[in-house]
């Protein structure tokens, strides 16, 4: 299970980290950045939603619906 952890680094900064857990236990940490800004955070944000969610397919194929 992966999930997306925020915390505050040493300078103060906003740090992001993706974290996969198995049996309760973190076995993989992959640091995505950190960012001083709101606007950085969520660039960070994004970009770690992504990385989380790399190797799975979507449920729905709701390409007939796009506008």
């Amino acid at each position: 299970m992966a999930f997306i952890r925020k915390f505050t680094t040493g300078s103060g900064a906003t740090g992001v980290q993706v974290c996969w857990k198995e049996e309760g236990k973190v076995v993989k940490t992959v640091h995505v950045g950190s960012a001083n800004s709101e606007l950085g955070l969520k660039k960070l944000l994004r970009k770690a939603q992504k990385i989380k969610d790399e190797g799975k397919r979507e449920l729905f194929d709701l390409s007939d619906y796009d506008a």
